[in-house]
């Protein structure tokens, strides 16, 4: 490579790197007066910074000015002049080139709207806010019976924790601006406050001014929590009287259980008598409030591709008692089937036929004293239990401040442009949090702070940005044809922050750079700007929770096996994504999916080698010290190998200072480390992930779909390469096999000469070792060790070339 080459490439790896960023953060407020709210005509806009301010809680995001406006209700207004009914009214807040309309009413002279509007201060283009009531539709246009009018310097401040505004009654003034009262009266509230303020989150915002109809609600921030997730665990023990269908042959009975899209079944018995038994467990993911029921089937299985339905019954989840430890019993009971033999054909359809012979026994519980993950185990962000009673309590607090983002890359077309309309979503333990979508701008500011108690360091912070593609009005996609697939929201990329690697109390602000993997290589989507704070409750119950197991006890007295946890993990994930799916405005699936890591299970040959590598740099340090002691083995500097000597000596001579020479190596190895420790969190590594140096047809199989949709020729291709890594990986196993069975032959008389050689030569070291201070074998063994490089053979060791001829198991495979 050249140089000039190296030096781009080192540019390009360095954009990938983390930055430190110097937002003014909880910045005060100018002081000033403030006054009474009252209506005005004219004035200027220094109303907006002549205010003074009390201090805010909001100290890890840049503040954010914002005049709210809130139109409560209307009485007495005036008929509609040509018809003499009552109007249809809504009320128009406008602010310079913005406005905003609340809805209207037909035919109503008392309405009531209580909608919130905010207008950006960054925006502001006049210094009078204008509130007009109008009537809709009159004469085909809209017609404006009176209106209400703020000079924006004499609008009060607020900022929580004051209480909130109150609203007050205004006389609207006569539209033709002639300054008489008509008659009717608006009850309004009008304030100048920060994001802090609690009427933030529900605003219409001027920033999303041309989102119309259902889109209004998808650039609003929002706070999510998870569903209440349990285990159900269902054990089958048996059933009674199960009759087949058909006669004259031993059914093969198995249970079927149902729980929403889950279904499980039990072993198929051979049933010599009528009275089948299983006692087997079936274990479900049920979310709270409980709508599903565990539906129980007996069938038969009369071939291969056709089973029997012997009998049914459905049973509500809350008919199943809490469970909160494993030591309580949980009586079994019997249920009655409702059975389905075959009777006679009316108008084509099979008769039922009910009757309650037959029943099954189960004991059934629902687990509360298990964590139901949800995430993937690598990435957790909680640890608890599912029973509240079992929380232990929180150790911290965790504060995130999402200033914004910078040079996010175009994520769709708009009006023959390329736009992105940006949002963040954030998820810590059981809360997830989303801030507004920002339109049309690649360095959104959202300035929104969120807080989550921490029972655990231990956990991940996973916070992602996303492309809003549901603004209606056809202002999500660029795609207004219509007709298609329904639009999903882009990943732009995401970050991750382990709480266990931040210092308490210490603000990290950084710029994240948002990675993503795409069919065509790994590319930076922009960067993500976060002020992170983790607050520590008590640092003695911190250090306790690091002698703790990470999950709960029920893990590790009753655990569940590997195959188990995955497929209950991908449950748990697809009812939280149903449900947060259901919210409004909704977290929707495609989100909520990349935020739990769906898909990190598939296969990537690109994730293989990087974990492989990563496997390899752990032994590194081992390696770099085998070197070492080669080096000094073979005198390559005569000082380190004499100082080695002088170190032996003294460890034989005083061998109970071995034990604390180790303890004190590590610990003065700690100290020399704390110079170069860490100084801001981790973030995604290209190269460990080995996303720079992927092959393109390894990024095209990892992004392929399940099952595949590539062609013939393409899977063949790589299927042979699957194979051959698979071959690989294949010996590497078969040769660890091969020494762990030669080290077995030692004593197992396969080769009769070598054990009979080993066996003598363990008699003689026994007595040896007997009769000779251990001191003196210790300082021989370790002379001879150290030897001068005159002295050794180049040839392998005595005890190399013995293990190396030991028999092993693989002259017996095939």
């Amino acid at each position: 490579m050249s140089g000039g080459g190296g030096h781009n490439h080192d540019a390009h790896h360095e954009d990938f790197q983390l930055k430190d960023t110097n937002p003014l953060l909880g910045e005060q407020w100018p002081k000033g007066a403030a006054g009474p709210a009252r209506p005005a005509v004219g004035g200027g806009i220094a109303g907006w910074l002549g205010m003074e301010k009390p201090s805010s809680t909001y100290d890890l995001v840049e503040q954010m000015f914002f005049l709210y406006v809130r139109v409560v209700k209307a009485k007495d207004l005036p008929p509609n002049p040509i018809t003499g009914s009552p109007m249809d009214p809504y009320v128009e807040v406008k602010l310079g080139n913005y406005k905003g309309t609340t809805k209207h009413y037909d035919r109503r002279a008392n309405p009531e709207w209580d909608q919130m509007f905010a207008f950006s201060k960054s925006r502001v283009q006049s210094n009078v806010l204008e509130v007009y009531l109008k009537d809709k539709e009159m004469l085909g246009r809209d017609d404006y019976v009176g209106k209400v009018v703020f000079d924006l310097a004499e609008v009060p401040t607020r900022v929580p924790p004051d209480s909130p505004l109150a609203p007050q009654w205004y006389r609207l003034e006569e539209r033709r601006g002639e300054g008489g009262k008509v008659r009717g009266e608006l009850m309004l509230a009008v304030w100048i406050g920060t994001q802090a303020d609690e009427a933030f989150p529900e605003a219409w915002h001027s920033d999303a001014a041309t989102v119309r109809g259902e889109g209004v609600a998808s650039v609003r921030s929002k706070a999510y929590v998870s569903p209440k997730l349990w285990y159900i665990r269902v054990n089958v023990i048996e059933a009674q009287d199960v009759q087949p269908q058909s006669r004259g042959r031993a059914p093969e009975v198995f249970v079927k259980a149902q729980v929403g899209n889950q279904i499980l079944k039990t072993s198929v018995v051979a049933a010599a008598t009528l009275n089948p038994r299983w006692n087997e467990d079936l274990v479900f993911v049920v979310a709270e409030p409980f709508e599903e029921q565990l539906v129980l089937t007996v069938e038969d299985r009369v071939t291969p591709r056709k089973d029997d339905l012997l009998g049914r019954v459905a049973l509500p989840l809350t008919l199943f008692e809490k469970r909160l430890d494993h030591r309580p019993f949980v009586q079994s009971r019997w249920f009655d089937l409702e059975k389905f033999g075959i009777g006679g054909a009316i108008e084509g359809e099979t008769r039922r036929e009910l009757r309650f012979a037959s029943r099954v026994h189960v004991r059934a519980c629902l687990e509360g004293a298990y964590h139901v993950m949800d995430e993937s185990t690598m990435y957790i962000s909680d640890t608890r239990p599912t029973a509240r009673q079992l929380w232990k309590p929180s150790v911290g607090v965790l504060e995130v401040g999402i200033l914004g983002a910078a040079g996010l890359q175009p994520m769709k077309n708009r009006d023959g442009r390329g736009t992105t309309d940006a949002y963040c979503v954030a998820k810590y333990g059981q809360k997830w949090v989303r801030t507004r979508t920002m339109l049309g701008t690649f360095s959104p500011t959202w300035n929104e702070q969120y807080s989550w108690e921490v029972f655990d360091p231990c956990t991940v912070i996973t916070i992602g940005v996303f492309d809003n593609r549901h603004l209606g009005n056809g202002n999500g996609n660029g795609n207004n044809g219509g007709g298609g697939p329904p639009a999903r929201d882009a990943r732009i990329g995401k970050i991750r922050i382990r709480l266990s690697t931040l210092e308490t109390d210490r603000v990290y602000t950084h710029a994240y750079p948002l990675i993503v993997l795409q069919p065509s290589g790994v590319k930076k989507m922009g960067e993500l700007r976060l002020a992170v704070r983790f607050t520590c409750l008590s640092l003695m119950n911190m250090v306790h929770l690091y002698t703790q197991p990470l999950l709960p006890r029920m893990h590790y007295l009753h655990p569940f096996t590997v195959t188990q946890l995955d497929a209950l993990r991908y449950q748990a994930m697809g009812i939280v994504a149903a449900r947060l799916g259901r919210a409004e405005p909704p977290l929707r699936r495609e989100v909520v999916e990349y935020m739990l890591d769906v898909e990190s299970h598939m296969w990537s040959m690109r994730r293989s080698k990087a974990n492989f590598f990563r496997a390899v740099s752990l032994f590194s340090g081992a390696a770099a010290a085998a070197r070492w002691l080669t080096d000094v083995c073979h005198w390559k500097n005569v000082a380190t190998t004499a100082l080695v000597h002088i170190l032996l000596l003294i460890l034989v001579w005083y061998p109970e200072l071995i034990l604390p020479t180790v303890f004190l190596y590590m610990f003065m190895i700690g100290l020399w480390n704390y110079r170069r420790r860490p100084r801001h969190p981790p973030h995604m590594d290209t190269k460990m992930s080995w996303a720079e140096a992927v092959h393109p047809d390894e990024l095209d199989e990892e992004f392929d779909t399940f099952p595949t949709s590539k062609q013939q020729d393409v899977v063949y291709m790589r299927y042979d390469r699957l194979r051959s890594v698979a071959g690989r990986i294949q010996t590497v196993v078969g040769d660890m096999a091969t020494q762990g069975e030669r080290l077995q032959s030692l004593l197992s008389w396969r080769d009769p000469r070598a054990t009979c050689v080993f066996v003598i030569f363990c008699f003689i070291t026994a007595v040896v070792l007997y009769v000779t201070p251990f001191r003196v074998v210790a300082l021989v063994a370790g002379l001879y060790l150290l030897r001068y490089p005159r002295f050794r053979s180049r040839l392998p060791a005595v005890p190399s070339n013995f293990f190396r001829r030991l028999p092993s198991r693989a002259d017996s495979m095939l």
